[in-house]
């Protein structure tokens, strides 16, 4: 099931069990108890979907913040302001289901430790705010690097940041329209859901030897190389791949 499609389902089964408690009895009386329930109710079909876990503190706050905010008067202006500021941040996250991560300073450090002996060449695949790039231009000038967004909020803050890094190529693309194969390290903080596309094109394009490190989401069926523990409050776990030979042909 596709996730909205999923998040529509969970909505209404969330409501159809808050009413079904009201008229039990079960609930007291009263707008607030009604919402609650419907929030938890609609968390746990959630769950029973198997939605992404980030997806259940959208469901847990959606009816309370909407109930809310009826009560504030504010004008529409506010609230068209609100969803164009999350589309340009979000923008096409309810099909990619790849949310906004930043990686924090200390897994900068680490995987300028991953790179090898200049002059190295690393891509992030999910670039965000250009933040790590920032960092790791930093630590390793003698290394070039690439990020990729996709987001026009997040990739406009990345171009603004990294505005006076030579040694770093910023561009508004998909992750997977980008060629991989000019890098010696591919760097993804996404989500479950692409890893097993991500090792496909990885594989595919790739040299030998070659590195993709993965933070915190695994490949589904294929174990890491190596895993880098980050001493930051997250543990932060770097999962590393090295990029297999292609098989000669029998």
């Amino acid at each position: 099931m596709p996730p909205a499609l999923k998040a529509l389902a969970a909505q209404i089964a969330g409501w159809i069990a808050a009413f079904a408690l009201v008229r039990s009895g079960a609930l007291p009386a009263g707008l607030w108890p009604l919402v609650a329930a419907q929030a938890l109710c609609a968390v746990a079909a959630a769950a029973a979907l198997r939605s992404a876990r980030w997806w259940l503190p959208i469901h847990l706050a959606f009816t309370p913040l909407a109930v809310a905010a009826r009560t504030l008067n504010l004008a529409p202006g506010w609230y068209l302001a609100a969803f164009v500021g999350l589309l340009l941040i979000y923008w096409t996250s309810f099909r990619t289901q790849v949310p906004l991560y930043l990686s924090n300073r200390p897994t900068a450090e680490a995987l300028a430790g991953l790179l090898p002996e200049s002059p190295a060449r690393m891509l992030d695949i999910g670039g965000g705010t250009g933040s790590l790039l920032r960092r790791l231009a930093a630590l390793r000038p003698d290394c070039r690097f690439c990020g990729v967004e996709l987001a026009p909020g997040p990739w406009l803050a990345g171009k603004l940041l990294l505005a006076r890094q030579p040694q770093v190529e910023w561009r508004r693309t998909d992750l997977f329209s980008e060629p991989w194969a000019d890098y010696d390290l591919v760097y993804a903080f996404l989500s479950p859901v692409p890893m097993e596309a991500v090792w496909r094109k990885a594989v595919a394009e790739m040299r030998p030897g070659s590195l993709l490190v993965s933070n915190t989401f695994d490949i589904p069926g294929r174990k890491p190389d190596f895993v880098v523990e980050v001493a930051d409050r997250r543990a932060t776990r770097l999962l590393a791949w090295r990029i297999p030979a292609p098989r000669a042909p029998k």
